[in-house]
């Protein structure tokens, strides 16, 4: 996770655009103090932009975290998967492994264990592996039939185990219905497991492998001595090898012809190929050909039925024919498979009279994959959020000192001085540079939403005039309303961000000029929509629609359109924050957000809104950007404690220009030192969230014991929903997010003084 937020990291110097901002604003300050300052603050920023990548340490997993992301990715599984802590105790199961083995057993092995030989010796050995290797799998024979057993460990959190049925082994279906004599055998030759039709031939329970076969050792492919219940026999050996030399041994009678085994074995549930040694297919079976997605084999080369192991396929074939490479399974895409299929190929040599060939067997491994890929996915966006939530608490607390000690300038000076227009752009730039931040904490869906009863007609016809001035003379904008409409209830600013975002891009896709068509239309769910791996709850939505006549986005790049910083535009051309943004904010409200695209026809952008029944209106009251706005003097004691000694120094200056005292602490522990004194009386505590050792909720709890009647304000440059479950244990408290006016903390301190 932490590599993955460092690669991103270099990416995010787009946030020191706004120093740069104050720094060219520096060079054309009249007063050297005011360049001065503005030149200081714009380097702040830019270096603080430039070790972004020193926040990848701020990481905080959590188990209920991960179980969701494990239950959104596998419930819907046909496979059964468990979650399960490193002592096997299972932590969650998906629908698939309730219904296959019950909602009941504490363990593992206690839902395993009757369903194949030695499951203990299975169990650990996967699961060691995997704490070596991150993951491991195998192959082995069960009441069931052939499944695989695979497992993936998960950070420190434990391990997540998945069962899956093989080729020919259908749900319900046991080894015993394979008519073809089969025997899984261990890697020191002890028999774990037999069908009905081995149990023919033996006649009884049979332990070890050299009182069946009699010239040992095992040449698979070849033709070996059986020694039977009645007779001996001669039969041709077919194996089937996992990773940890655990094998599945099939009988074929030794038939006469080119083609004899292999018509036999197309009832084998295991894929196979034969393939010469200069790569050339010789002979396929059912499950193969129908892996591969071919009909027939007519010496095809086998290099041109897969791809991606990396380098020359037929380079591969030709070395393991000749013994000069390790037989170690490979993870191949099939290329004339009719969907996107990822197969494990595993090579064997045979000696057939003088001549050499390769047996292939192949294990279909595309739901692995996925499931990987989902896991990777879910990985890299959580980085992507903690390393965004990172950079807005430091990049806050810079805004709210470099906008703090402009209102204390603008105090200063009229409107008639010459330095007041200066001072307002200091305070623009600043307002842009939270703006920025915003769309960082947008995507990672952990900025603080001021939910209102938004009506999208009149937002949208608000917003007309300047969507036409956006989309310039080339491109025309098209209004469509569905009169039924209903309001929502969301953060108009952030809803307006998401339409200006699609509506950019669609013109962006369409440098000759064309058509973008805005609809919006009521639509009632009656049953869930499931759709692009989300699944829309039944209920009532607002849809907005954003569609264009661009060019059209590629199949293959759909994927990742809403990943932070991928863009299909040039350099310079684009963020890649745009659609990122518009994706964090419509989940935060409840919604989703889903494209459709042809390329050269255009793309349709749609967003499903929840539009309840009820709407309470929401009242937003605007805050005050000036301190000089709020008229009266207070008094009072006020502990501020703030680990940032400019966010400290400006608030400090702000509350005592109100009429309060106020005691300054630049971390928790000073603070409970000075509430030692019995003798001071404090009225408000006004705290950061998190600083160096004890954060702000912690040592407040513990002052609270002493003094119960103390107000308690809250700031943080992260949401407030970060860390809303501690805040609700603390009586009295309000949240004041950063970046805030002074006039926006002193009225926040005067309602909690009074």
């Amino acid at each position: 996770m932490v590599r993955a937020a460092e690669k991103l990291a270099p990416r995010v110097f787009l946030i020191a655009i706004a120093g740069l901002a104050f720094v060219i604003a520096a060079f054309a300050a009249p007063d050297p103090r005011i360049g001065v300052f503005l030149l200081a603050s714009g380097l702040v920023l830019m270096w603080v932009g430039s070790l972004v990548r020193a926040l990848v340490g701020r990481e905080k997993r959590s188990r209920a975290k991960l179980r969701s992301i494990l239950s959104r990715f596998t419930e819907n599984d046909a496979a059964p998967v468990f979650a399960t802590d490193d002592d096997g105790v299972i932590r969650y199961r998906n629908r698939a492994a309730v219904d296959r083995f019950g909602p009941t057993g504490e363990t593992l092995l206690a839902a395993m264990g009757d369903l194949f030989a030695s499951p203990t010796a299975t169990l650990g050995r996967l699961q060691d592996r995997a704490l070596a290797h991150g993951s491991a799998r195998e192959d082995v024979v069960s009441r069931r039939g052939h499944v695989r057993l695979s497992v993936h460990r998960i950070n420190a959190e434990g391990y997540v185990w998945r069962m899956e049925d093989l080729a020919g082994a259908l749900p319900g279906q046991s080894a015993d219905t394979i008519h073809i004599p089969m025997m899984a055998v261990s890697k020191t030759g002890t028999i774990l497991n037999m069908n009905q039709a081995m149990r023919d031939i033996v006649g009884s329970k049979v332990g070890t492998l050299d009182r069946i076969i009699n010239d040992l050792p095992l040449r698979p492919g070849d033709i070996h001595e059986i020694v039977g219940a009645t007779s001996k026999f001669r039969a041709r050996i077919a194996q089937v090898q996992d990773d940890a030399g655990r094998r599945e041994l099939y009988i074929l009678p030794s038939e006469s012809g080119p083609t004899g085994d292999w018509e036999l074995l197309d009832a084998l549930p295991v894929p196979l190929l034969k393939i010469s040694p200069k790569g050339a297919l010789l002979l396929a079976n059912r499950p193969a050909r129908h892996l591969l997605g071919i009909s027939s084999v007519a010496g095809d080369p086998f290099a041109s039925l897969v791809e991606g192991l990396g380098r020359s396929v037929s380079d591969w074939v030709r070395e393991a024919a000749e013994g000069r490479t390790v037989l170690k399974p490979e993870i191949m895409r099939a290329s004339r498979a009719s969907k996107e299929t990822y197969i494990q190929v595993t090579l064997n040599r045979v000696i057939e009279g003088d001549e050499t060939a390769l047996i292939a067997v192949l294990n279909d491994s595309t739901e692995l994959k996925t499931l990987e890929a989902q896991f990777v996915q879910s990985q890299k966006m959580q980085a992507i959020g903690q390393l965004a939530g990172g950079v807005a608490h430091d990049f806050n607390n810079l805004l709210t000192a470099i906008s703090g000690h402009c209102d204390l300038l603008l105090l200063r000076h009229d409107r008639s001085d010459p330095e007041y227009a200066d001072l307002v752009q200091i305070h623009q730039n600043a307002n842009r540079a939270a703006s920025l931040v915003g769309q960082l904490l947008a995507f990672s869906r952990k900025q603080t939403l001021k939910a209102e009863t938004v009506h999208l007609r009149d937002t949208l016809s608000d917003l007309a005039h300047l969507l036409n001035r956006l989309v310039g003379e080339k491109v025309s904008l098209k209004l469509e309303h569905d009169p039924d409409l209903r309001p929502i209830l969301a953060d108009k600013r952030q809803i307006e961000q998401v339409l200006m975002n699609l509506v950019v891009n669609a013109r962006d896709a369409m440098q000759d000029g064309g058509e973008i068509v805005i609809s919006t239309r009521a639509e009632h769910l009656s049953q869930p929509l499931e759709r692009d791996r989300a699944k829309v709850p039944a209920g009532d939505y607002c849809v907005v629609s954003v569609k264009d006549q661009g060019k059209g986005i590629p199949s293959d790049k759909l994927q990742a359109i809403f990943e932070p910083f991928f863009t299909t535009k040039k350099t310079g051309e684009g963020t890649g924050l745009g659609l990122s943004t518009a994706y964090g904010i419509v989940k935060q409200t409840g919604g989703f957000i889903f494209v459709d695209s042809i390329v050269g026809q255009g793309t349709e952008f749609q967003v499903y809104l929840p539009a309840p029944e009820i709407v309470e209106t929401a009242t937003v009251e605007a805050p005050k950007s000036q301190l000089e706005e709020t008229t009266s003097f207070d008094s009072g004691t006020i502990l501020l404690v703030e680990d940032e000694a400019p966010v400290r120094a400006v608030a400090s200056r702000a509350l005592q220009m109100r009429g309060y005292t106020v005691i300054e602490a630049d971390c928790a522990e000073e603070a409970l030192e000075i509430l030692k004194d019995d003798t001071l009386d404090i009225d408000v505590f006004v705290t950061d969230v998190i600083m160096p050792g004890m954060d702000g909720p912690s040592w407040v709890a513990k002052a609270l014991v002493g003094r119960p009647g103390v107000k308690v304000v809250f700031m943080s440059g992260y949401a407030e929903e970060s860390f809303s479950s501690q805040q609700a244990e603390i009586p009295n408290s309000v949240f004041l997010p950063k970046p805030f006016s002074l006039a926006d903390l002193t009225s926040t301190v005067q309602g909690r003084e009074h």
